[in-house]
C-alpha cells in the first residue's frame, strides 16, 4: 500500500516504518525459520520471490505493512534499519463487500523481543493507524491454536474469540471499533509521534529507499 510509503510511527518501544527493499534480506533470513513458517502459516520463498512480495506489499491497495524497529536503537545511533528489525505488522483489506474491515497480523521474529510488550504496542499503533488513516471499523485476527501468547495478547486488546477451526487449528478473534473502543485506542497511542520516513533516514545519514 502506497498510503504509508513515507510514514514512520514512533512509540515508546517500537518504531514502525514502511517495508522497503532494504529490509528484504533480513526478512528473508527470518522466514527461513521453520518455527516462523509454522506460526505464520507461510512457506519459504527464494530471495527473488521475497523481493517480489515486498513490491506487492508496496503497490497493492488491499495490503498495508510496517516493519517493526527497536525504537531505542533506531535511528539515533546511526544504525541501519536492518540492524534494528524486530518483526512486522500487517493489515489485509480484502473484504470487497466491507472496505472498513481488516485482518491484522503481527510477527515478532526476533526471539529476544518476545514477551516484552513490543507486539502489544505495535498492534495498538497499527490499529490506530487503520482507524484514523484507513477508515477501519472492524478488526479480525486469525491465530494458530498453539500460539497462546498471541491469542492472550489480542484478548487483552479487547478482541473476542468468535470461532475455532479445528481443521486448520486456527482461532478467529474480532473487534468492532465502537466510539468507546476508538477513544480507548486513541488514548493508548496518544504518545505515538508521526514523522516522514525519508526525512528521518536522511537526517540520520541513511540512504534513500
Amino acid at each position: 500500500m502506497r498510503d504509508n510509503r513515507d510514514t514512520a510511527l514512533r512509540g515508546e518501544k517500537v518504531t514502525l516504518v514502511p517495508y522497503t527493499a532494504a529490509h528484504v534480506p533480513r526478512y528473508h533470513e527470518w522466514m527461513r525459520s521453520e518455527e516462523l513458517q509454522r506460526l505464520t502459516a507461510s512457506e519459504a520463498l527464494s530471495l527473488e520471490q521475497e523481493y517480489e512480495m515486498q513490491r506487492s506489499w508496496r503497490d497493492d491497495a488491499d495490503k498495508c505493512t510496517f516493519i517493526m524497529l527497536d525504537a531505542e536503537r533506531w535511528p539515533e545511533q546511526a544504525r541501519g534499519d536492518e540492524d534494528c528489525m524486530v518483526g512486522d505488522v500487517n493489515l489485509f483489506l480484502t473484504d470487497t463487500e466491507d472496505p472498513t474491515s481488516a485482518e491484522i497480523e503481527i510477527m515478532i521474529a526476533e526471539p529476544s523481543y518476545r514477551g516484552r510488550g513490543f507486539g502489544k504496542e505495535a498492534t495498538l499503533m497499527m490499529m490506530s493507524y487503520g482507524v484514523t488513516d484507513l477508515g477501519i471499523t472492524k478488526f479480525e485476527a486469525k491465530i494458530g491454536q498453539e500460539n497462546k501468547a498471541s491469542i492472550c495478547m489480542f484478548k487483552k486488546l479487547h478482541f473476542k474469540e468468535v470461532s475455532v477451526n479445528s481443521v486448520f487449528q486456527e482461532v478467529t478473534l474480532r473487534l468492532d471499533v465502537s466510539d468507546q473502543e476508538r477513544q480507548w485506542l486513541l488514548d493508548q497511542t496518544k504518545h505515538v509521534k508521526r514523522k516522514s520516513y525519508m526525512e528521518v533516514k536522511l537526517a540520520a545519514g541513511g540512504p534513500e529507499t
